[in-house]
C-alpha cells in the first residue's frame, strides 16, 4: 500500500461508523422485529455498507515478496499447491542456500472463525527463513456456490486430514491456531487410528480444545446460546450479486462488534499506532500499522452449519474431552498419537481461550510419552499476541521455533 496516497482519516473508521449507525437504527427494534429486518433488504443493504467500507483498506493479501535469512534478502514464491471450493492450501517458500538439504515444512492451520487467513501473515513471515509454510486460507462463504454443498465441522477435519496426508505427515509440523486447534488435533489422531504415519510434531496455540476449563465469557456465552437462536437471529441468506448467493451464513460483518467488544483495546491501539505514527512522518510503521488494521478488519462469512456444528460439538456438548466425538462414521482417538511431538501454548490474559482450554490436549495425548509433550503459558500475552505483535516475536515463535528444531 502505498502510504503516500493518504486515505482521509474517516476511510479508517468506515465499519465503527457503520456499526454506530447500525445500532443506533435498530436499537428501538424489539429482536423478534430485529430478525425479521435480518432476513429482508435490510441485511443486504447493511452486508453491503460494510463490504464498500473494508474495501477502504484494500483487498486482503499476505503480500510476502521477501524475508531475511543470514543476512541476506530473499524471494519469497506463492502458489496454491491444493485447492477445494471451501479452502486453499497456500505454499510459501523461498531458497535458502545451495545445501541441497530440503527445508523443513510446516503446515499452518489457520482458523476458520471469520477472519481470512491472511491474519497470520506474522506467522507465516516468522516462520519462512526456517521452513516452506503451507497455510489453509479458507475461502469466503459468500464465493462458494450453492451447488457445492453444505460445509461442516467434521469436513474442516477431513480437509485438513487430506492436507496432512498429502503433504507427508511423517516429515510435517503442525501448527494450529485458536478454533483450528481443535480440527488439527481430530485430524492428526484420525490419522493414527488409519495407520497413517503421524505429523512429527502438533503445535497448539490458544484453541478450545476444552472448553470448561477456566470459562471466559465467550465460551460461557456459547455454552448457553440456544442454537435456534442463533439460527434465527446470527444465520442469513447471501444477497444476489455474490458466486454464493442463496447460501445460508454466519455473515462477517455481524462479528465485528463482538470482535471489537471482545478485546477493544486492540482494535483502538492500532488506530493509535496508525495516527501517532503518520503524525510523526514515520512511513514504515504507518505502513504496518495499516496493514494490520487492514487484516483485523478482513473478515469473511462462514457456512451456517459449521457455525452450528462448532457451537455444538466444541462448546455445548464438548464431544472431544469427553472422547465421544465421531468424524465420518470414526471415533476421534487422541490417545492413538504415539510418535508425535505435542506442544501446546496459552497465553496468560487470553480472555477468549482460557487458561488450561489449550493445555487439555495434555490430558487427551496420553499415548505421546511425557518427554515428547511440554506446555508453556506466555506471561502477559493476550489472545491474538499468540500469532502477532511483541509477545509472539519476542517469545511464542522463539518457544514454537526451539521445539520444531528440537
Amino acid at each position: 500500500m502505498d502510504i503516500g496516497r493518504q486515505r482521509p482519516p474517516q476511510a479508517l473508521f468506515n465499519p465503527l461508523a457503520l456499526w454506530s449507525e447500525w445500532i443506533c437504527s435498530t436499537a428501538s427494534c424489539c429482536i423478534l422485529q430485529l430478525a425479521e429486518a435480518s432476513r429482508s433488504q435490510q441485511f443486504a443493504q447493511c452486508d453491503r455498507l460494510f463490504q464498500q467500507a473494508i474495501k477502504a483498506f484494500g483487498t486482503p493479501a499476505f503480500d510476502i515478496e521477501q524475508v531475511e535469512f543470514d543476512d541476506r534478502r530473499m524471494p519469497v514464491s506463492e502458489s496454491v499447491v491444493m485447492e477445494s471450493e471451501f479452502c486453499r492450501l497456500r505454499s510459501f517458500s523461498c531458497k535458502r542456500g545451495r545445501s541441497g538439504k530440503r527445508a523443513r515444512r510446516i503446515l499452518l492451520c489457520a482458523p476458520l472463525a471469520g477472519h481470512h487467513a491472511v491474519q497470520m501473515r506474522e506467522v507465516v513471515q516468522s516462520l519462512l527463513p526456517h521452513a516452506d509454510v503451507y497455510v489453509s486460507d479458507w475461502v469466503d462463504a459468500r464465493d462458494i456456490p450453492r451447488a457445492a454443498g453444505d460445509f461442516h465441522l467434521d469436513d474442516v477435519v477431513l480437509t485438513l486430514q487430506h492436507f496432512m496426508v498429502g503433504l507427508k505427515p511423517a516429515k510435517l509440523d503442525v501448527l494450529a491456531i485458536c478454533q483450528a486447534t481443535v480440527p488439527a488435533l481430530a485430524a492428526a489422531a484420525r490419522l493414527a487410528g488409519a495407520g497413517y504415519p503421524e505429523p512429527r510434531s502438533l503445535v497448539l496455540l490458544g484453541g478450545p480444545i476444552d472448553p470448561r476449563c477456566n470459562r471466559t465469557p465467550l465460551t460461557r456465552m456459547a455454552e448457553s446460546l440456544p442454537p435456534s437462536w442463533l439460527d434465527a437471529l446470527g444465520t442469513h441468506i447471501v444477497p444476489s450479486g455474490y458466486p454464493g448467493a442463496g447460501r445460508r451464513v454466519y455473515a462477517g460483518f455481524l462479528q465485528y462488534p463482538s470482535l471489537i467488544l471482545g478485546q477493544p483495546e486492540r482494535q483502538f491501539s492500532l488506530f493509535f499506532d496508525y495516527i501517532q505514527s503518520q503524525g510523526a512522518g514515520d512511513a514504515q510503521t504507518a505502513r504496518e500499522a495499516e496493514r494490520s488494521i487492514a487484516h483485523y478488519g478482513a473478515l469473511l462469512d462462514m457456512p451456517a452449519e459449521f457455525i452450528l456444528d462448532t457451537l455444538r460439538v466444541v462448546f455445548q456438548q464438548t464431544l472431544l474431552p469427553k472422547g465421544i466425538w465421531r468424524v465420518a462414521g470414526s471415533l476421534v482417538r487422541p490417545d492413538q498419537l504415539r510418535e508425535t511431538r505435542l506442544l501446546t501454548i496459552e497465553g496468560s490474559r487470553d480472555t477468549i481461550s482460557g487458561a488450561g482450554q489449550t493445555h487439555a490436549a495434555q490430558g487427551l495425548c496420553v499415548g505421546v510419552p511425557a518427554e515428547r509433550r511440554h506446555r508453556i503459558t506466555i506471561a502477559g500475552c493476550d489472545h491474538y499476541g499468540l500469532f502477532g505483535g511483541p509477545n509472539w516475536r519476542t517469545a511464542v515463535y522463539p518457544a514454537v521455533h526451539d521445539w520444531l528444531v528440537g
